[in-house]
C-alpha cells in the first residue's frame, strides 16, 4: 500500500475513536464523501 501526492488514497481499515467508543473503519465505507484524517505518529513516546 501506497499513498501518492495527487492520487486517490490507497483503501484501508483501522481502529477509530467514534461516538464514545472504539470502533474498526475503512477508508471506502465514506467513499464520495470528503474525509479527514488525523494522527499522532509520536504518541505516546518520549520525544
Amino acid at each position: 500500500m501506497v499513498a501518492r501526492v495527487g492520487q486517490k488514497a490507497p483503501d484501508f481499515a483501522a481502529p477509530a475513536y467514534y461516538r464514545g467508543g472504539f470502533t474498526n473503519v475503512k477508508l471506502s465505507d465514506y467513499a464520495g464523501k470528503w474525509v479527514m484524517l488525523c494522527f499522532y505518529p509520536g504518541d505516546f513516546t518520549f520525544v
